[in-house]
């Protein structure tokens, strides 16, 4: 079944938040120090987050990528992952996470069925690491992906946010780095929204400036990538490490949308740069039918707007990104 939007793009993925705690405090998104989460009380259950998706998955939606937030601070993650893998109809099942519990969690998610992993990640010393997180500990992520290599995850994708006079310094040593690991690298243009939004501008890097500053140390190549993500792809030759540079700034990709995201709060988000969304928990709760479930999706697509904000407002999305589902 095709799940088609007003423009004819084909919906087939769901970013799904299974919470928006989180165990960093990264200040582009979270202020630090924050703790002003939504009560558990207000997420969706596990069984109420299957039944949604299982309605996607009739619809035709078979990628999902669990997030957050952390996602793996959500109890039962593990046991959820099994539960959407298992779905009919569900054939991607993937995650996003900052690594800092993976170590202890790799074993339990690749049997339960996530197959592929993005790992944020925006720098490789330690103490600016733990400037940018307020506080995180590098050493742990770093355990955390040799972990999840040795299980099988493939491709494991390392994502970078690039900001000026930040981290911008890192970035020809972070495609090193991710060409001797055998990981994906994917950079990414700061967006005007969350904690740090209304700073954005002032730290922006187009990314076609980093795609320079490679060419000068690489010879790249166009390549492909799977997962049905935004990325447009690039290889270093010589090697199988493809470079993703995602610009939802200087180069839109609206037009390839295929997305929507699931808070944990039951929130559906037609785009992120946008404020366009829906409740499905309340009708969840007050009974709504499989089919009047399937029925209010439909209805709530129709409302996905032809491309973000990002370029044409002055006042960041004000919404953070670990409540949206990044």
């Amino acid at each position: 079944m095709s799940f088609i939007d007003p423009y004819g793009r084909k919906i087939d993925y769901v970013r799904l938040s299974l919470t928006d705690r989180c165990n960093l405090r990264c200040f582009y998104c979270l202020p630090a120090g924050s703790s002003d989460f939504a009560p558990s009380s207000s997420r969706l259950g596990l069984d109420e987050i299957e039944r949604i998706m299982a309605a996607f998955a009739k619809l035709g939606v078979h990628r999902v990528r669990l997030t957050g937030g952390e996602p793996l601070v959500r109890k039962g993650v593990a046991d959820l992952a099994a539960q959407l893998h298992a779905l009919p109809g569900i054939d991607d099942l993937s995650m996003t996470t900052n690594a800092l519990l993976l170590e202890r969690h790799a074993d339990a998610l690749f049997e339960a069925g996530v197959s592929r992993l993005n790992v944020s990640l925006d720098s490789l010393d330690a103490e600016r690491f733990s400037r940018i997180t307020h506080g995180g500990d590098l050493a742990k992520v770093l355990r955390g992906l040799e972990k999840a290599r040795a299980v099988g995850f493939y491709p494991i994708k390392i994502n970078m946010l690039v900001m000026k006079g930040i981290n911008d310094d890192e970035v020809v040593d972070m495609a090193r780095w991710c060409a001797a690991q055998g990981f994906t690298l994917r950079y990414i243009e700061t967006m005007p929204m969350g904690a740090g939004g209304s700073d954005a501008v002032s730290r922006y890097v187009p990314l076609e400036v980093v795609q320079q500053q490679l060419e000068q140390h690489f010879t790249l190549v166009d390549d492909i990538a799977s997962g049905g993500g935004p990325a447009r792809y690039l290889r270093i030759v010589g090697t199988q490490t493809q470079i993703g540079l995602i610009t939802p700034l200087s180069r839109h990709f609206c037009a390839s949308c295929n997305r929507v995201r699931l808070g944990a709060n039951g929130t559906l988000y037609m785009c992120l740069g946008n404020s366009h969304s829906a409740d499905l928990k309340a009708p969840l709760r007050e009974g709504i039918s499989d089919d009047g479930l399937m029925e209010l999706i439909r209805q709530s697509i129709a409302l996905k707007p032809w491309q973000h904000n990002f370029n044409e407002v002055s006042a960041p999305v004000d919404r953070a990104m670990a409540a949206t589902g990044g």
